[in-house]
């Protein structure tokens, strides 16, 4: 065999595990057939956070006119997008820069398997003992005529100049947190969506909220939309049509209605690994229906997130199960996740949609920060917290916040679930004053 392992793909799912799988002496390939990194270090998360910065600082700002701060900035699009190009466009190479320093072979080009040890790149041959599938998502086309006028999240994220009328089909991570930058920046936006329900994995009384205030801002929500064709105008605008003669000009259609696997590019049918629209089936140990094949990352049919911070966690997992340190099955800590709407809305452990459904089972504590003089200080209103507890175990199995600090708030709760932590072990911990964490502890009756 050539490798050890080879790995198909180079983001989270693949270098978390094949830098520190190099470094003990196995000899690793990385394929990769478009930037080393990945999407989220390329054209995804770290882009958008980019973009993101400027606006939650002005917020914040304006929270602070009367308060001792006067005026308010705007935002530069072409130099905010210059600034996110000098961050993002060295991430290829420092991504291909990653592996190589570790003595990890990377190669260049799309792969295809040729039988279950053996792949092919551009006609060349490479065998492996084992190979890890960590090709990720793409953008989904919404299938309508003329729906090559459409750009996607890669193309927003590199947008020279923001357009003055900006459409957004979808109502996910990626639709609502894109109408946020578009509207921060000055576009008109619309948002349209098939059904009546945004960001359907948060919380649904947080989710209206933050629609609300969005919609206070200038955002428009078109519901229960299915849009039919779409076409160029002589004014060079793009033309939807849809339900109930549904007619809307615009200047410019980001098409968010979602991400699909990329494992129909493999070949895997040919080698009998089994997938689905959702992604590539594997067992507790991520391993497919072949045995020396297994998958990681946002490849996979899984119920977790899909979030960079699990693709790096099952690839650390899938180093330690090849290096014979782990023999049992993947078990999944908390994993926590946001939204970078303005404000944030984060959650982690049981979703307070499903505890509020079930009061017999879980507790749910809720606080308003309104009444707190630290949140007070940048005189953030609106703020709130839930904490969900067992009733059983009386321990800390949830949390969600919309905040602007909402992020923070969250990653500091998920030890606490991970340590099932009751509420009078939260009580007994001391924090710095002031802080989150202290104004966390205080507003809420513990005990």
């Amino acid at each position: 065999m050539d490798f050890s392992v080879l790995y198909i793909g180079s983001g989270q799912a693949s270098w978390n595990g094949a830098v520190p799988l190099a470094k003990s002496g196995a000899k690793v390939a990385v394929i990769e057939e478009s930037q080393y990194g990945g999407v989220c270090s390329n054209k995804g998360c770290n882009a958008k956070i980019i973009l993101d910065k400027p606006l939650e600082l002005i917020n914040r700002v304006k929270d602070l006119q009367g308060r001792g701060i006067d005026g308010v900035p705007t935002v530069n699009w072409e130099d905010l997008m210059a600034h996110k190009h000098e961050l993002i466009v060295p991430q290829d190479a420092h991504g291909k820069e990653r592996l190589d320093n570790v003595g990890i072979t990377t190669i260049t080009g799309h792969a295809e398997f040729v039988d279950t040890h053996t792949v092919a790149v551009d006609g060349k041959t490479y065998t492996a003992d084992k190979i890890v599938i960590a090709t990720g998502l793409r953008p989904h086309v919404l299938d309508v005529p003329g729906h090559e006028l459409f750009e996607n999240s890669t193309d927003f994220l590199s947008l020279p100049h923001m357009p003055k009328h900006v459409t957004i089909l979808g109502g996910g991570f990626v639709a609502i947190e894109f109408a946020t930058i578009a509207n921060a920046v000055g576009a008109q936006v619309d948002v349209i969506t098939r059904s009546n329900r945004l960001l359907r994995q948060f919380p649904a009384q947080y989710v209206a909220e933050v629609q609300a205030d969005l919609k206070a801002r200038g955002v428009r929500f078109i519901s229960d939309m299915n849009i039919k064709s779409a076409e160029k105008t002589a004014a060079g605008q793009i033309a939807l049509t849809g339900d109930h003669e549904f007619q809307l000009t615009t200047d410019y259609v980001l098409d968010a209605t979602g991400r699909v696997p990329n494992h129909d590019q493999l070949n895997l049918e040919a080698i009998g690994v089994e997938a689905n629209q959702r992604g590539i089936v594997v067992n507790e140990y991520l391993q497919t229906s072949v045995e020396n094949i297994y998958a990681a990352g946002d490849a996979i049919d899984k119920q977790v997130p899909k979030l960079t911070p699990t693709a790096a966690f099952e690839s650390r997992y899938l180093t330690a199960r090849f290096k014979g340190d782990n023999d049992g099955p993947i078990v999944y800590p908390a994993i926590s996740e946001v939204v970078f709407t303005s404000p944030r809305i984060a959650q982690v452990g049981v979703h307070l949609d499903q505890a509020l459904a079930e009061p017999d089972r879980y507790e749910v504590t809720e606080a308003s920060y309104d009444g707190d003089w630290y949140r007070q200080v940048e005189n953030e209103q609106g703020a709130k917290l839930s904490l969900i507890f067992d009733k059983n175990s009386k321990a800390l199995v949830g949390a969600a916040e919309k905040s602007n600090n909402a992020d923070n708030t969250i990653n500091t709760i998920v030890p606490y679930i991970q340590m099932k932590m009751t509420k009078e072990q939260l009580n007994d911990l001391v924090y710095v004053f002031p802080s989150i964490e202290y104004t966390l502890q205080r507003r809420l009756p513990l005990v």
